[in-house]
């Protein structure tokens, strides 16, 4: 390294002393719980969207065992919105686990909690140090961003030997005292100060010592994933009305997209869509309303929606097993994808 350690954690943990962030709610009463949950909601996400949804989680799932013991959609219910639900579906089956396994409470070492579903090393290493003080390094993608600068660190951080590069600094940095305080710092200098845009470098504690700012290239580093085209879907989704207002909707798969929440039912064409509705003797002939189509991107792919509208006259008599008659006002506390949402609030 091209400076020492002691010198790295006195700058940053003086630095955390007057500016850092002690107020959050996760961080009142610390318990592993209340660490991991937040964590798993601020990957991808910024904190002043996770407040209101980690106070809504807490309040309703106050502990390990509240969440173990929910229904998963009451659970999805909860994380509408906030997208990637495949984290909140790992929250649920970890939960489960930790009740199951070792009675509600979180193991005391790294490789224990990084084997829970969708807890990898960082945010074990999170978790564990923040709540408990236990000497562990972490990694998310602010501390990456950090670490990348300072070293000027060439290429993506993603690849294999950059990790490797970056877990190593990570680790010859943590310090033995004061670790928790220590790994909260590097989480704030990323999302505060190191900013992907526009670093505020006169306002960072290791300015001076910072390869990229010595050498004007904060601007670039760290370099950006090599980019792919992302591929196009098209995805026609069919809205039945009851008389009485209630919306149709089916419980998709646990797993793939939106795996676990409620969806209309999705088709590959119109004229797919329209077979369907003749199949299940729905006339709809001058009843089905092409409503605008609008684009949800994924972090994989574009996806066209073109939502297709029919008011029924009568309710079909036979639900089939993962469907049923939504309406928000006597809601059931379900899991909603954000296109989902958006549509049924065009309705009501």
């Amino acid at each position: 390294m091209h400076c020492d350690a002691p010198w790295f954690q006195k700058r940053v943990l003086d630095w955390y002393d007057r500016h850092g962030r002690k107020t959050l709610p996760w961080q009142q009463d610390k318990t592993p719980y209340k660490v991991w949950i937040s964590e798993i909601m601020l990957q991808q996400t910024q904190v002043n969207t996770v407040i209101p949804y980690f106070e809504r989680f807490m309040a309703r799932f106050p502990d390990v065992h509240h969440l173990a013991a929910a229904d998963q959609d009451e659970v999805l219910h909860l994380w509408t919105g906030l997208g990637y639900y495949a984290r909140a579906r790992n929250l649920h089956k970890a939960a489960q686990h930790l009740v199951e396994h070792h009675d509600g409470e979180f193991p005391n070492t790294v490789d224990e909690v990084a084997e829970l579903p969708g807890i990898g090393r960082s945010t074990a290493g999170a978790i564990l140090s923040l709540s408990r003080g236990v000497h562990a390094p972490i990694l998310d993608g602010n501390v990456k961003r950090v670490l990348a600068r300072f070293f000027a660190l060439d290429g993506w951080t993603g690849t294999t030997a950059n990790l490797k590069r970056l877990w190593d600094w990570s680790e010859r940095l943590t310090p033995a005292e004061r670790v928790g305080d220590f790994n909260q710092v590097m989480m704030d200098l990323g999302a505060m100060v190191c900013v992907r845009k526009r670093p505020l470098c006169d306002a960072c504690p290791l300015q001076e010592e910072c390869l990229a700012y010595q050498e004007g290239r904060t601007h670039e580093l760290p370099a950006s994933k090599p980019k792919k085209d992302k591929p196009t879907r098209s995805a026609w989704m069919l809205i039945l009305q009851a008389p009485d207002g209630r919306i149709h909707l089916e419980k998709r798969p646990n797993s793939g997209i939106w795996g676990g929440l409620h969806s209309f039912p999705e088709f590959d064409s119109r004229d797919a869509a329209e077979s369907h509705l003749a199949l299940k003797g729905v006339d709809h002939r001058d009843q089905l309303e092409d409503w605008p189509s609008f684009r949800h991107t994924f972090s994989h792919y574009h996806l066209n929606i073109h939502p297709l509208f029919v008011p029924l006259e009568q309710t079909p008599p036979a639900v089939s097993e993962n469907a049923l008659w939504y309406h928000p006002g006597i809601a059931e506390q379900i899991g909603l994808s954000a296109p989902v949402k958006h549509l049924l609030d065009h309705l009501f």
